[in-house]
């Protein structure tokens, strides 16, 4: 018998993609709850405590309240709401962030999945805060685009219902709170959380998240290849990344086939790229992935996959 693993909130959009993505492992066995139970906590219970991890696809309160069900089971948890990715007793699951990241979501119990726009921006500034290379004090802005299939359900049928008459390029969270802002700021460690303006396109699903660096007002002016090379010594230095770097002469000269937000589309890959102008002083980071895939089913499968060495 393989690791059991229950997901609870399997009908919405990411557990359907996790489900699908751990049909065939012989190595797991995927435990069901009946559809008539799924808000039946006594019926929730009985199943987290049969399972060596539980997958947490709900809205946060119901995810707190899973884990609360569950604080007497040997399950382990792997949370894909934003309920406890700033939780110092969980340990965020963005595997390729720090070498020891992989270590850290080996031994965890719990295990809060990353956000899908937090991954790309962490993934391009981190590398560079720890390099010295930007100040944690640096004011950020980032912007980027994403498909609608992660506004959930009744975004996923009103795009779809509009056919070519849906909004092909829709900003939203103008009001600047975004419920991923605290979760960017900790872990891309920076002293001010960033501005930062995302927008939906119409196409179901992928993203693309673009941060642009005046490097004239930094103290000390890195080049485009000091970036660059920060960037891909960090990701080299990760066994089993998920995170590739788009070599630098191959960012000089892209074109618009090279950037595409659908790109990886069900796959894990997340895309870096660095793109500058040094007589300018300017530079633009940019990740590609799939916002269901590495931003959220995708890297629950691989924090799975490390937390039981399934890799």
């Amino acid at each position: 018998m393989g690791t059991k693993v229950f997901i609870d909130g399997e009908a919405g959009t990411t557990g359907l993609q996790i489900r699908e993505r751990l049909e065939n492992r012989s190595a797991l066995d995927v435990i069901s709850i009946d559809p008539a139970k799924r808000k039946d906590n006594s019926e929730r219970q009985r199943l987290i405590e049969q399972a060596d991890v539980v997958i947490l696809c709900l809205p946060d309160i119901a995810a707190k309240e899973s884990v609360a069900l569950g604080k007497n089971s040997n399950a382990r948890f792997i949370d894909a709401s934003t309920a406890h990715r700033t939780d110092e007793n969980w340990v965020y699951g963005f595997a390729e962030m720090d070498k020891q990241q992989p270590e850290l979501i080996n031994q965890a119990k719990y295990v809060s999945n990353p956000g899908c726009w937090p991954q790309g921006l962490i993934a391009t500034l981190r590398p560079l805060v720890n390099a010295g290379l930007l100040p944690a004090s640096t004011a950020i802005c980032a912007h980027g685009i994403t498909g609608y299939s992660g506004g959930g359900n009744a975004m996923i049928a009103a795009y779809e219902s509009a056919d070519d008459d849906g909004n092909q390029f829709k900003p939203y969270s103008l009001a600047l709170r975004h419920k991923h802002l605290p979760e960017m700021q900790r872990y891309a460690k920076l002293e001010k959380p960033p501005v930062f303006a995302p927008s939906i396109g119409h196409f179901s699903q992928g993203m693309m998240v673009m941060i642009p660096l005046p490097l004239w007002s930094l103290e000390q002016v890195p080049t485009v290849r000091n970036l660059h090379a920060a960037i891909a010594d960090h990701y080299a230095s990760i066994e089993h990344s998920a995170v590739e770097v788009a070599p630098l002469d191959e960012s000089e000269s892209a074109s618009a086939e090279v950037l595409n937000a659908q790109q990886f589309n069900n796959t894990n890959t997340m895309r870096l790229h660095v793109f500058g102008n040094d007589d300018s002083q300017q530079a633009v980071l940019c990740a590609v992935y799939d916002n269901l895939g590495k931003g959220a089913s995708g890297a629950a499968v691989q924090n799975l996959e490390i937390m039981f060495g399934l890799q």
